[in-house]
């Protein structure tokens, strides 16, 4: 078992590094909406895709490697970082795995290009967690299908181009998939742009007897079974962006302890501070390992194992959470300022404890895979007798 990198993927972590500090490091922490240039350049430089078979334009790499990119721009650009989820870990692998030949060739290529955006409508009013509740319905109708329903929630809303609409094909939970949904489809429309308490920008997005082609279908029935091992690649990405910004907010509060004094000592020479980021750094170093075993094994088996990303994911949103505030904490009143990137990456790493399958959830997967059975969350029928 070895836990260094090989030369290839040094060499993998340097390359976007220098990409995120020379092209996206003078804007990072500006942004207001999805950097879409941002989007463009990593596609030049062969950073979209990394995961995606070359076959269907894709890098054909390693999910390690798509984690170390994400890893190395997230952690100088976060919204950057944001360009790199879209493009390698987000509703794009649910295109690339189950899209028809057509989806292919019209709509992949321009997320690829980073020239469209693709976002999963998976979230209604009265479906979050418990997501066989939703009733976002669709109907075969001739070549086409049509769809009726409201998603919430969704990420970068208001500047998506396509949606992947999951939905409900007939009233079981075994009927339940998912349609590639173009923006501009008569009958989608999208609610009043609405922000996050991390600045995301979401919205509401309303499907009126939305007709799409019969092959922007991804699946229409057992897409739970079928294809959320293809959601696990996205809870990795979202690990692994957690893991980033408390990296990133630990190492600005190294070199913060290392020149600030206060009483005529620098703040590192006090132990207090110091056990702080003694335990900042075993919080850091567990998530990454955590992180890092459920994309290695999801490049030896093909798939990430569900109880290992649940792992990764739930650690590493806390530990960021724990760190950035920590960070926070050491910066004083100058990390809780507007004017200086802590407050936002404590801001930032909060949502990803909700976002991707909260940590409650993540944490009953993990229950399940210890005991090796499935609890219900539901309340038990009431007894007739």
């Amino acid at each position: 078992m070895d836990f260094r990198l090989t030369p290839e993927q040094e060499q993998l972590v340097a390359a976007a590094t220098r990409l995120a500090t020379d092209r996206f490091a003078p804007r990072a922490f500006t942004w207001s909406s999805f950097p879409w240039e941002n989007a463009k350049i990593l596609a030049e430089a062969g950073f979209t895709g990394i995961t995606i078979p070359a076959s269907d334009g894709g890098q054909g790499g390693s999910l390690l490697d798509a984690v170390l990119v994400m890893e190395a721009v997230s952690k100088v650009c976060p919204h950057s970082g944001d360009a790199v989820q879209a493009t390698n870990f987000g509703a794009i692998r649910q295109v690339a795995a189950f899209g028809s030949d057509r989806v292919k060739r019209e709509v992949l290529p321009a997320l690829l290009g980073g020239e469209a955006l693709v976002s999963v409508g998976m979230s209604e009013p009265e479906a979050g967690s418990a997501l066989t509740e939703l009733t976002t319905a669709a109907r075969y109708d001739g070549d086409d299908v049509v769809l009726n329903g409201q998603k919430v929630w969704n990420s970068h809303g208001p500047e998506v181009t396509h949606v992947v609409v999951w939905c409900r094909f007939g009233p079981r939970t075994r009927d339940i998939g998912a349609v590639v949904v173009p923006v501009d489809t008569p009958g989608f429309t999208r609610g009043p742009a609405e922000r996050y308490m991390s600045g995301e920008q979401h919205c509401a997005l309303y499907l009126d007897g939305c007709r799409v082609p019969g092959e922007y279908v991804l699946a229409d029935s057992d897409a739970l079974r079928r294809m959320m091992t293809i959601f696990g690649v996205e809870r990795v990405g979202n690990a692994v962006r957690a893991l980033a910004l408390a990296q990133a907010a630990f190492d600005q509060a190294v070199e913060h302890a290392k020149v600030r004094k206060q009483f005529g000592r620098r703040l590192c020479e006090f132990q207090g501070i110091q056990w702080k980021f003694a335990d900042m750094r075993m919080q850091l170093d567990a998530a990454r390992m955590l992180v890092y075993r459920a994309a290695c094994n999801a490049d030896q088996t093909g798939v990430p194992d569900p109880a290992e990303v649940s792992v990764a994911k739930a650690y590493a949103n806390e530990a960021a959470f724990m760190v950035t505030n920590q960070a926070l904490q050491v910066f004083g009143a100058s990390g809780y300022s507007t004017e200086f990137p802590l407050e936002y990456l404590a801001r930032r790493v909060r949502g990803w404890m909700i976002a991707g399958g909260s940590v409650e959830m993540q944490r009953n997967r993990i229950a399940e895979a210890v005991f090796g059975e499935r609890f219900s969350q539901r309340a038990p029928e009431p007894s007739t007798s």
